[in-house]
């Protein structure tokens, strides 16, 4: 198969009969977040290289090895986006989104680049729902974000979602913190990757999220973060417990979890899939972010879940999905007059919010009762001259084979729907 016909490697379509899943999907979420006062943010494909250096840090995987990017021809670097939260936060300060009031609450339902070897859940063009809210420190904004994904995935339908729970820390105890893990690695270090070494004086809590095996298992006897936390942290995290407890989700404290970018601090969560193995997604506080990015002092939370392994949990789960209506009523005509009225009274039926189809391939009779068979189509009506001339025709009800004639005149969508309700009703 010639190469510009298959999608890039790490790529895949969502194609009719997918689409409509995800778009059901897309809308739980969606509608979950404006429930709890947040509202779309949009921010573009790419943006300046450096504000995903600073943003994400240049220690992480995401950073140091998975970006896209390039010199545009101005000669200035850009990047394609690799996560949802900086582009936010350089909306919220540009656009002055801070003006109406904390906490400023947005979500985005956005695709994302890394590149990254392909794998099942893990994609170079990743799908992705988040939520930010900026502008409280508050404990009980991190138990909302949470509550809030935690019933998106209920309405879902899915039933073995988890949830892992961690405090990293403030930089104040995180310092205390860094200094007994680059103690413990470097007793280990001929034993860690080449990105853990060069991880070692830079960012040493980077070697606790690498992916080689060697460096998980030297990880797993590390020191923990819950050790060293400082008071006003300690009291955070167990005031975010807290409120979890108090609406009923039961959580896991991990203290091995540290998430993947360097802007976290504080709580840190996950959502793993017990079916799947892996999480669908996670989040937490950035409280330096949006002041690492120029802005003052603004604390920060949210979470990105990946749309690419919520939809793989939902086939795992054998979660159903009501089948799309793309064709409620569909028009066959013989001859070109039949085919200009049942043209017309397509547009009539668009117009009044009835899906319904007509031939546009010049196809037989036989050909467009097939056709009209593969759409699933509710209804059907055959229009030739004795129609036209009659001013009626027969509506068939395709799943009960029930006939009746009705009017094809300027009463039609009135003596359609009443038809059609009726035969509806008699068949529940």
């Amino acid at each position: 198969m010639e190469l510009i016909t298959r999608a890039p490697k790490g790529t895949v379509d969502l194609v009719p009969g997918v689409s409509e899943k995800w778009k059901l999907v897309e809308e739980v979420f969606e509608s979950e977040a404006e429930l709890n006062g947040f509202a779309e943010v949009r921010t573009p494909v790419f943006e300046h290289t450096e504000l995903f250096l600073r943003g994400v840090g240049d220690t992480t995987d995401v950073v140091e090895k998975q970006m896209y990017t390039f010199e545009d021809k101005g000669g200035r670097s850009v990047t394609l986006r690799p996560e949802g939260t900086a582009g936010a936060a350089r909306a919220m300060l540009e656009n002055g989104l801070y003006n109406g009031g904390y906490p400023v609450k947005l979500y985005y339902n956005t695709s994302c680049y890394r590149y990254e070897k392909p794998q099942a859940g893990r994609l170079r063009e990743l799908h992705q729902f988040g939520v930010e809210m900026f502008g409280t420190a508050e404990p009980i904004a991190d138990a909302q974000v949470i509550a809030l994904a935690l019933s998106a995935f209920k309405r879902l339908g899915l039933q073995d979602v988890g949830l892992q729970l961690n405090s990293i820390g403030c930089p104040a105890c995180r310092k205390e913190y860094h200094k007994a893990l680059k103690e413990y690695f470097t007793s280990r270090k001929d034993e860690l990757c080449d990105t853990c070494l060069s991880r070692l004086d830079r960012n040493p809590m980077r070697i606790l999220d690498c992916k080689s095996p060697v460096c998980q298992e030297i990880a797993a006897a590390a020191p923990k973060i819950t050790d060293y936390l400082c008071e006003d942290c300690r009291a955070h995290f167990e005031r975010v417990q807290e409120y979890l407890t108090a609406l009923g989700v039961e959580f896991t404290i991990d203290p091995a979890l540290v998430r993947g970018l360097d802007y976290y601090t504080r709580t840190v969560f996950e959502f793993p899939s017990k079916s799947l193995g892996f999480a669908l997604g996670g989040g937490g506080r950035y409280d330096g972010l949006v002041e690492e990015l120029g802005g003052k002092p603004t604390p920060g939370l949210g979470f990105g879940l990946g749309l690419d392994r919520i939809m793989m949990a939902l086939d795992a789960q054998n979660v159903e999905f009501p089948q799309p209506v793309r064709c409620e009523l569909y028009l066959a005509a013989l001859g070109a007059e039949a085919l200009k009225k049942a043209f017309l009274m397509v547009d009539e039926l668009h117009r009044c919010g009835v899906p319904a189809e007509c031939d546009l391939c010049g196809r037989g009779l036989k050909a467009q009762m097939k056709y009209a068979d593969k759409l699933g189509a509710g209804y059907t009506m055959v229009l030739g001259d004795n129609e036209l001339q009659e001013g009626k025709a027969e509506l068939k009800n395709m799943k009960t084979g029930e006939k009746r004639k009705i009017s094809i005149g300027e009463d039609f969508i009135d003596a359609y729907l009443t038809a059609s309700t009726a035969q509806d009703d008699l068949s529940v």
